[in-house]
This record gives C-alpha cells, structure tokens and sequence, in this order.
C-alpha cells in the first residue's frame, strides 16, 4: 500500500458525505474546463482530471494518518473516494471546484491531488490545497505539479487571488507555499478544529500578476 503524508494542503477534502507562461499582461482565451479537465505535462510531472475507478490509488495515496494529521477527514473508504470522484465531477461542471490527480512518474497512477475551491466571482477569488504521497517529496514531483497546476490556475480558471491556509505547526506546508511566491498575510487563530483540538492557521496569497512575472523572471521567453 502506498504510503502518504500531507504536504501542503490548504484546502479540506470534501465528500458527498460531508511550456512558457503566459504573459501577465495577457489572458489566453479559457479552456471549457467545465465540460472537463485537459491533461497537463510538462515532462516532469503530469495531471489529469479525477477518474471513476481511481478511488483505490486514492485511498492508498492518502488515507493514512500522517496525511490526515493537518486536514479534514477524508473519505475513510475506496467506496468513500469514489463517491468524493463523482461529487469532484459534478462541481466541476457547476463551476465551484476543480480536482487533479498527480499521477506519478511514467505512470497513469494517482500518487495525488490538487485541489482548487472558488471562493467568490467564479473563481477570481479561489483556495487550493496538494497532497502527495510520502516517498516522492523531496524528487521534484510536487514543485513541477504546484507550477502545472498554478499556470492552469491563473491562465484558465481566471484567477485573480489565490489564497491558502496552513497549520502553523504544518512546517513542510507552509515552507511549500513559501517557495510558490505566496505572501504571508496573517494568522487566523483557533480557525481549525481536528481531533478535539482547535488550531491556528497561516494565511497565504498569491496574485496572478505577481505569479506571471515570477515565471517570466525563472523562463524568460526566447529573442
């Protein structure tokens, strides 16, 4: 069984029960992304819409308690996973949230997931969350993710403010978010309540505009 810890995860699972950037000065035309997600690689790491029948890789990715120690509970079944795949579909096509599975290296089996949430205006104004198992951190795959994800972001679910929020004592996490570009906007106090315990969280933001001009300084485009 595949074993997992939660990364960075800044948005709480949620179940039925319960290439060179674009310019920032320019928006490519959107993707019909609500009829359904596009694949994404970049020949590091590849993304792809959620699957019926993926509930099993997810399960074993991020079941175990080191990944749930810093979110909320996920679906504690393959059956669980499954049915959280169906509801992931259909907010997709409501517009309110977008889940992508990192498969892992020259496989097409889910070792994660990325998850965006809009918070107000479509998705102006959105959360996002990773999670990835345990023995890839550290090889590359999820900083390679994190910018597949984020360009897909900001370029077709037309986000403005991405805003992340992290358990202070999630160390891994918040240093992951650091290292996206996100800026450290406070500390919401007691905004987290897991295992009988209530806990502080940091909140992260990141622009697009900012996000634009960072890739253009680390890919400068070709004269």
């Amino acid at each position: 069984m595949t074993r997992a810890r939660q990364i960075d995860l800044t948005v709480a699972l949620r179940s039925e029960h319960g290439t060179t950037p674009a310019s920032f000065t320019e928006r490519r035309r959107p993707h019909n992304w609500r009829s359904g997600l596009p694949r994404l690689e970049n020949g590091l790491a590849a993304l792809r819409e959620l699957r019926l029948g993926d509930g099993i890789d997810l399960f074993q990715a991020m079941s175990r308690a080191d990944v749930t120690r810093f979110i909320s509970p996920p679906p504690s079944t393959v059956e669980g996973f499954d049915r959280f795949i169906a509801w992931a579909h259909r907010e997709r096509a409501a517009g309110t949230n977008v889940c992508l599975e990192i498969l892992g290296p020259g496989t097409d089996t889910a070792v994660g997931l990325i998850q965006f949430r809009a918070l107000e205006g479509g998705f102006r104004v959105a959360e996002w969350g990773v999670a990835l198992a345990q023995e890839l951190w550290g090889t590359g795959l999820f900083t390679s993710s994190a910018r597949l994800a984020l360009q897909f972001a900001f370029d077709e679910l037309g986000v403005h403010r991405l805003e992340a929020r992290a358990v202070v004592r999630n160390g891994r996490g918040n240093a992951a978010l650091r290292k996206r570009g996100a800026v450290q906007e406070g500390v919401l106090r007691q905004a987290f309540f897991r295992s009988g315990e209530y806990m502080d969280q940091v909140l992260w933001s990141l622009l697009a505009d900012d996000w634009r001009q960072a890739q253009l300084r680390a890919f400068p485009p070709y004269h």
